[in-house]
């Protein structure tokens, strides 16, 4: 294998080019920091093209060429997912007793510090997006930074011209699951037919929609999210499905953050 051309990756944030081999292959999926150490001292990794024996080595992850097993070490350090949450689902990286979105993700997508940008509560489906990129996910979840979130409702009643009013003005929000009443921002309500609505959020509190919903005297019966900032969710992409963004997708993110730093 030559190993003659550079690999440059791309990184919201502040980037950090020194890194220990253990920790760079851990962060791409290559296993634990002790499997990963134990992958170094067996000889099967290469730095530039020659076998390297410590795994606390510092490499340049700009510049430095790593393959495992003869095969070149994807440099990319952040990845980004689209997962469409069914229902039944929590919005964690684990949990002993429950379904988690990081558990629908197949195995070849799966590496450390992975995790959902964002929450649905159990009982809510759509768009989340999965990635260890914290920089980026604080940005875009950030309340001051105002970026939307949009949902599909089914309610229990009709919603009515007043409820667009109240959404519109903020309003107190009644308790739940220990959560105090709190104030929330102004939000968009859009009246569609029968029993169904569009919301646009700008903040994310505690069950907020259904929470906005209660205090109107009306009840959530199904809530989905169907676009977060410039990411919409596919309509092709089922329940339980998840694919990494495409170009046009990673670009559309990128002017998003650009835009909230």
């Amino acid at each position: 294998m030559v190993f003659d051309d550079k690999i440059r990756i791309k990184r919201s944030g502040d980037c950090v080019k020194l890194q220990r081999l253990d920790q760079f292959l851990a962060a791409r999926g290559y296993g634990s920091r002790k499997e990963t150490t134990a992958l170094v001292k067996a000889g099967l990794v290469q730095v530039n093209g020659v076998r390297e024996q410590r795994s606390d080595r510092k490499i340049d992850i700009e510049t430095d060429c790593v393959a495992v097993r003869g095969e070149r070490v994807k440099m990319e350090e952040f990845v980004y997912y689209m997962l469409h949450k069914p229902r039944g689902v929590i919005s964690a990286s684990r949990d002993p007793k429950m379904l988690t979105a990081l558990d629908l993700l197949p195995k070849e997508l799966r590496r450390p510090g992975l995790f959902p940008a964002g929450r649905l509560d159990k009982d809510s489906t759509g768009l989340l997006l999965v990635t260890n990129d914290g920089a980026l996910a604080h940005a875009l979840l950030s309340p001051r930074r105002h970026v939307e979130k949009r949902y599909h409702v089914t309610l229990a009643a009709s919603a009515e011209d007043a409820d667009v009013a109240a959404f519109a003005a903020g309003m107190r929000l009644p308790p739940a699951d220990g959560h105090p009443p709190e104030d929330c921002a102004p939000a968009e309500l859009r009246v569609l037919q029968g029993k169904q609505a569009e919301v646009v959020l700008r903040e994310g509190k505690y069950h907020q929609i259904r929470r906005m919903f209660a205090a109107r005297g009306n009840e959530v019966l199904a809530l989905h999210r169907f676009a977060f900032g410039a990411l919409y969710l596919e309509e092709s992409l089922v329940a339980g499905a998840c694919r990494p963004l495409t170009a046009d997708e990673m670009e559309a993110m990128k002017a998003a953050y650009d835009a909230t730093t």
